[in-house]
């Protein structure tokens, strides 16, 4: 079957992306002016360590890569840093531009290339013809097994959890064929049994700043709930990849961090972690994006109607009128998806069918189709990866109804993603799970918060400043405004979690509002017009 929707919520991204030049990467604002008092306060930024995940190693467009690296958050605090007596800053930079990893030369599964915007298929006659992300073509020159000297300043590592950063081994080549270990911090760990902490401290720091947490949410968020809820259980070992971590092990490695860092009164800042769900990641697939005016789809809304209007019949036989399943021809229609927190009603389903006098092995089939469906609405989350599938043949589901005996005409009619076969789970976050994320993350921030007020830290508020942004932008100096929409906004890159070069400028500041509050330091600003909102390739 032809892929039946257009994605609304990308209608007209080429023209977007040319209206407004606060995506062109040399853009230039007016300058700030040259304070003639920088000071550092009561800071000393003579040797500064930045600690944290992705965010701090200046991960974007889905890879990590060297022009990344150099706009990452820390380098350009460096920058700033060092007007006021800040010392070097070093980054282990990967080998080049693409940004994939192998290890015995030899592409290591999950660690690609890196996004760029392709408009290769787009249609110039067709306002609905998009361009799209794809992953740059070529062959990466970063070897994990080329091990690099240190030490390095950003000690940002790719993938890490708060455990992470204080677990042996997590640098060790040997460990990462078992998948014990991060390919990342394989790089450059001191030795195999360092800790990426240990390795922070190693340098004396007199100045750091600690982003750290993320992760422990956003696996689960963008597996659309793929995991377990860890509250209460602190055994992390136990832990799968996309659990969330339990609050009361985040406040205790988290303790223990700003104690190990701040031991020799080194001062710092720690940031505080965004609501995921509010990033592009989960706000650009419309949860109704099947568009009545299609072609291809238009003339299949009558039949669709027709096929579930028994099954709608059952629904409110059985009490659950809600769940429903119909298609508009005079609006965009909602996703059929799966929602794991419905009560399973396969059961019901096929004995009410069969009661209506429909065969055994079609009412089976139906019950099994549809025993925790329903239609999306606004309050679900279709993460980004979904456009992709939506109205596609599940391939999977094609195979299971032919061993239910359907024949390959029938099985294909009712595998077509979000129309006549649920979306599964890990391509929805829904209401249950998005409380799950909420839950942890207010934790998190409590936990973030009253230890940075314990240990005389600089918080950063970095919540807030990206709420700001997903809801009214950032308006720069040029007078262009900076949102979190996804490939024209300007804060975001293509994987649509994190930042942009741009973005990260705006977080730097932020970085820099609260250290001069804390420190009563004045330090140069970043000026986000010296970084691009969007690579073009």
């Amino acid at each position: 079957m032809k892929k039946l929707l257009i994605l609304l919520a990308f209608s007209g991204i080429f023209f977007a992306s040319c209206s407004n030049d606060d995506n062109a990467p040399n853009d230039q604002g007016p300058s700030e002016p040259t304070p003639t008092n920088y000071t550092s306060g009561s800071a000393d930024f003579s040797t500064y360590v930045a600690v944290g995940n992705s965010l701090t190693a200046g991960y974007s467009d889905g890879a990590l890569f060297m022009d990344g690296q150099l706009a990452s958050f820390p380098n350009m605090l460096a920058t700033s840093f060092a007007e006021v007596g800040g010392g070097s800053f070093d980054q282990p930079l990967m080998a080049d531009n693409l940004g994939s990893l192998t290890l015995g030369g030899n592409l290591l599964p999950g660690f690609e290339n890196r996004y760029i915007l392709s408009f290769a298929n787009v249609d110039p006659n067709d306002p609905n013809s998009v361009p799209s992300p794809v992953r740059l073509e070529g062959t990466g020159t970063t070897e994990v097994s080329n091990l690099l000297g240190g030490p390095f300043n950003n000690m940002g590592v790719p993938g890490a959890k708060i455990y992470h950063l204080a677990a042996e081994g997590y640098g060790s080549l040997d460990a990462l064929a078992i998948g014990a270990a991060n390919p990342y911090y394989v790089r450059f760990a001191s030795s195999p049994s360092a800790t990426i902490i240990g390795d922070a401290v190693a340098q004396n720091p007199t100045f750091f700043s600690l982003w750290i947490g993320s992760n422990d949410i956003l696996s689960f968020a963008i597996s659309g709930g793929n995991g377990v809820d860890r509250t209460g259980d602190p055994n992390a070992a136990a832990y799968g990849s996309n659990d969330i971590t339990d609050p009361g092990l985040f406040h205790l490695v988290y303790e223990q961090l700003l104690q190990t860092l701040t031991a020799n009164g080194a001062t710092g800042a720690v940031a505080n972690l965004v609501d995921v769900t509010k990033v592009p990641y989960f706000t650009t697939v419309p949860y109704a994006p099947l568009d009545p005016t299609n072609p291809d789809f238009a003339p299949q809304i009558p039949a669709l109607n027709a096929t579930f209007s028994q099954l709608n019949q059952v629904f409110t036989f059985l009490g659950v009128p809600e769940r429903s399943i119909e298609f508009a021809t005079d609006a965009a229609s909602a996703l059929v998806i799966k929602d794991e927190s419905l009560e399973d009603l396969s059961a019901q389903i096929t004995s009410t069918l069969m009661a209506f006098g429909v065969d055994a092995g079609t009412a089976g089939v139906v019950g099994f189709l549809y025993g925790q469906a329903r239609q999306a609405n606004e309050n679900d989350l279709i993460v980004l990866p979904a456009r992709n599938e939506i109205a596609e043949i599940n391939e999977t589901a094609f195979a299971t109804l032919q061993g239910l005996g359907l024949p390959a005409a029938d099985a294909g009619q009712l595998s077509v993603n979000g129309i006549t076969y649920p979306m599964e789970d890990q391509w929805v976050l829904t209401p249950d799970e998005q409380m799950l994320i909420t839950a942890a993350t207010d934790n998190y921030n409590a936990s973030i918060n009253s230890l940075a007020q314990q240990y005389g830290l600089a918080l950063v508020d970095i919540k807030n400043l990206l709420n700001t942004v997903s809801t009214d932008g950032i308006t720069l100096n040029n007078g262009s405004t900076v949102t979190a929409q996804f490939a024209v906004g300007g804060a975001f890159s293509l994987d649509g979690i994190h930042l942009s070069p741009r973005g990260y400028a705006i977080v730097a500041n932020e970085f820099i509002k609260a250290i001069e509050e804390t420190y009563d330091a004045e330090l140069p600003k970043v000026d986000p017009l010296q970084y691009t909102g969007l690579y073009i390739n």
